[in-house]
């Protein structure tokens, strides 16, 4: 399974979403989601985010390749440094509980609100050193 998703930063702060899936409920999270059949990365990530933020962005840069091995599935996950074009806060309330912006050490002390705290960290920590991968790196070829 693919995940994609993006860091979105404005005055020092991160938004993050809060989950409302059974599993994870109440979870703090980078705003991410399953790639759709004949979507791309790109296209997935700004749709992700737009669905579960309303929020409009370019994406800048990849920050974070990550790769989960569980028992029953295999994810790879993708987030992007984004640049903020048009933040309009509205989101599917049976998806996300709500939307929020956090700085970097209020994120520290969140170990058991966040859904994946060495993922959201790793990928924060990666847009705060300017770390991030050219997307030109990323060949699509769609038929």
């Amino acid at each position: 399974m693919i995940i994609t998703g993006g860091i979105i930063e404005k005055d020092g702060k991160f938004l993050l979403v809060q989950e409302a899936q059974e599993k994870v409920y109440g979870k703090w999270n980078i705003p991410a989601g399953h790639l759709d059949f004949n979507e791309t990365i790109f296209e997935g990530a700004k749709r992700e985010i737009f669905e579960e933020t309303g929020c409009k962005v370019e994406l800048t840069g990849i920050l974070s390749i990550s790769n989960k091995v569980l028992e029953d599935n295999t994810f790879i996950s993708i987030i992007f440094k984004t640049k903020l074009l048009e933040e309009n806060i509205s989101y599917d309330k049976n998806e996300i509980l709500d939307v929020k912006w956090f700085s970097y050490e209020e994120m520290l002390n969140m170990k058991d609100e966040l859904r994946n705290y060495d993922w959201i960290i790793d990928s924060i920590e990666a847009y705060i050193n300017k770390t991030e991968i050219n997307t030109s790196l990323i060949k699509v070829y769609k038929k």
